[in-house]
């Protein structure tokens, strides 16, 4: 049986894979690939696709995945704290680019509607390629990210009615405003449904089927509230990109979310390329180049209207001269979205065929553009903010800086320097105790129901979520985490989270729990920096008390157990530990450690007396390497530094000379 919707599958899947990889050394996003395959295999180049309406399908069903996603992304909890930025910000930025577009169009003599619905689609940016190049370049959190997330989620919520108003534009309903009225009945009431799913039956539902350990049943329920919630507003006369949007946000104010999106990432990265790969099959190459000129003319002046807008938008929002540069060069493209709701107002009869082939072309030249901008962002800003400029002007923008410091100090918290503690179990909840004693920054990630639910009442930082999975370790900010430690007993779900983590880090040090001597080596090997073997420790532990009982000293017993651990167990076992990267092999001193103590005991051979009078370095050969005091580090020790009650020293040396030292400062 010949299906030949398969053959297209294969050749224009093939074909992108070619492209994007030569996209891929030119550091250009896969986006633009599709965007590239599909204007290549489509009927103005090669032909290659005979099942166009098939392929238009999956695009469908990529777009409900992609509004899938934002929603569940659009948690209403999270966006509280740039709120200002997204209504104000956003607000201004759309409704500034309809006005002035649909100016300039009703100008040069377009009608009405066809004016304002190209407000519309130039209002729109790419948050696809925005967010993931602001992502790999770690500015999400920066001012100008922070403005360039909220603008890109008010118009990810905008599209929403502006598909709903297209209709209207288009003129099929004969009374305005009935229709208006009858279509805010039916969201109001989409709406009190998406209430009672999102407070009383998802979470009951989704509770349950996370009780089952199941994961393809987890993954089932996800997909059929996804498509479920679509199906119920197209059948009311809504769209089904609504219906995935809101199914997205009665998933995104569960417990479950994160691990929800983990879930259906894969399903829309497949199937969103298809609506790429449509939308390049649509591009005219003979309409392209038969008014090349026009189109690049076109591309400028949408870009300086667009920089424009956002530059005005950001100065109100009362951000630095420097910040309105990094912005209005992150925000000037057309987005996927400007693409889908064209493809409306196209089957609507709102633009005409040659300006649609006119928007076409704009789209995708400035989301070819974008990484290359945004990349010289900041150099281009330098050259700019150092070129002569009037001194009124000068003024009036250092003004603006001075009255804006407090906007740019967001209260939406980053973690930064933490730990990442997998698994919420005996241990898990012991280290998380201790951290949160040491005022030590932590989040614990699970995807053990109990576990989960007995974090929660605990009112601990927790992820729901497995973390294998690369979108979870990303909601947990890994990649700036100091430490990591994988607390749980599955042997084969550790192996997969080292080779994760350390696609994110290569700096963090990994602390792993085996549950058996034997799996040592391959967690080293899998970049393991320390392994705990539960075997090896229960050992220690009754041996311990076996001295005990033989009246052996507590210090020759605590020294003999330093000696062990810090020979990684050589005198256990013959394995010998070798450090996760070659690259890392002069960092691995054996028998020396970096350690911090606490001076508690007023000792007076050492507190009062300077590091040189003390004689820690040539009697106890020990070195000071810092002082925390008073919520202050010192940095620079020298001989003459004096130590006082209640510091905490930083030191490096070998464990045995660090212990007899503690015996003396601490109670």
């Amino acid at each position: 049986m010949e299906i030949p919707i398969l053959q297209d599958i294969v050749i224009i899947l093939g074909l992108s894979i070619i492209i994007i990889l030569a996209f891929n050394r030119l550091k250009i996003p896969a986006i633009l690939g599709f965007l590239i395959a599909g204007i290549i295999a489509g009927p103005h180049a090669f032909n290659l696709i005979s099942s166009q309406h098939e392929v238009e399908l999956l695009s469908e069903i990529g777009i409900i995945f992609l509004l899938f996603v934002i929603g569940i992304e659009l948690s209403l909890k999270g966006l509280a704290s740039i709120k200002r930025i997204i209504f104000l910000g956003g607000g201004l930025q759309v409704g500034g680019t309809i006005l002035i577009t649909t100016a300039i169009s009703y100008f040069i003599g377009l009608p009405l509607n066809t004016s304002i619905f190209l407000g519309f689609l130039f209002s729109l940016s790419s948050t696809a390629i925005v967010l993931k190049l602001l992502q790999e370049r770690g500015e999400i959190s920066t001012p100008h990210g922070k403005i360039g997330l909220g603008i890109l989620i008010f118009q990810d919520i905008v599209v929403v009615p502006m598909m709903l108003f297209t209709p209207l534009l288009a003129g099929k309903t004969p009374n305005i405003l009935s229709t208006i009225a009858i279509m805010a009945i039916k969201i109001l009431l989409v709406l009190v449904l998406v209430y009672i799913l999102a407070r009383y039956v998802a979470p009951k539902i989704f509770g349950w089927v996370v009780k089952t350990k199941n994961q393809e049943l987890f993954i089932l329920t996800i997909v059929v509230f996804c498509f479920g919630v679509a199906w119920l507003t197209s059948t009311v006369g809504l769209s089904l990109a609504l219906g995935a949007f809101f199914a997205g946000l009665i998933i995104s104010e569960s417990d479950y979310s994160h691990q929800a999106t983990a879930n259906v990432l894969p399903f829309r990265e497949i199937f969103i390329s298809f609506f790429f790969i449509s939308v390049g099959t649509l591009l005219n190459l003979d309409f392209f180049f038969a008014n090349l000129l026009n189109i690049f003319l076109l591309v400028i002046g949408v870009i300086l209207l667009k920089m424009l807008v956002v530059a005005l938008t950001v100065l109100i929002l009362r951000f630095p001269a420097r910040t309105v540069f990094l912005a209005l060069f992150s925000l000037f493209q057309v987005g996927e979205f400007s693409l889908l709701l064209s493809g409306v107002g196209k089957e609507s009869g709102i633009i005409p065929d040659n300006i649609y082939q006119y928007f076409l072309a704009i789209s995708i030249i400035t989301m070819g553009i974008t990484p290359f901008l945004i990349s010289s962002a900041p150099r281009i800003t330098y050259s700019l903010l150092k070129a002569p400029i009037p001194t009124a002007v000068r003024k009036r923008l250092e003004n603006i800086k001075k009255s804006s410091q407090a906007e740019e100090e967001f209260s939406e918290e980053n973690l930064h320097d933490h730990l990442v503690l997998i698994g919420y179990g005996v241990n898990g909840s012991n280290i998380a105790k201790a951290a949160r004693k040491a005022e030590i920054p932590y989040v614990i990630i699970d995807t053990n129901p109990e576990s989960f639910e007995k974090a929660k009442r605990d009112k601990e930082p927790v992820i729901f979520g497995d973390a294998t999975q690369s979108t979870i370790l990303k909601h947990a900010h890994v990649q700036e985490a100091r430490v990591i430690v994988i607390a749980i007993s599955d042997a084969e779900a550790t192996r997969k989270m080292l080779t994760s983590i350390r696609q994110f880090t290569q700096t963090a040090t990994i602390i792993v729990r085996t549950k058996y001597v034997k799996e040592i080596e391959d967690a080293i090997r899998l970049g393991a920096d320390e392994v705990v073997p539960e075997e090896f420790e229960t050992s220690i532990e009754i041996f311990t008390r076996v001295l005990k009982k033989y009246l052996v000293p507590f210090d020759e017993i605590q020294e003999f157990i330093n000696q062990i651990r810090s020979s990684d167990y050589e005198m256990l076992t013959s394995m010998k530990k070798s450090p996760h990267s070659p690259a890392l092999q002069h960092l691995n001193i054996p028998n020396r450690e970096i350690v911090t103590l606490k001076v508690q005991r007023d000792n007076s051979q050492i507190v009062g007396k300077t590091i040189q009078e003390s004689g820690i370095g040539k009697n106890y050969r020990v070195t000071v390497l810092a002082i925390h005091r008073e919520r202050k580090y010192l940095t620079e020790i020298s001989p003459d530094t004096v130590i006082q009650q209640g510091d905490l020293l930083y030191l490096f040396g070998h464990p045995n000379n660090i212990n007899h030292l503690n015996n003396l400062l601490s109670f």
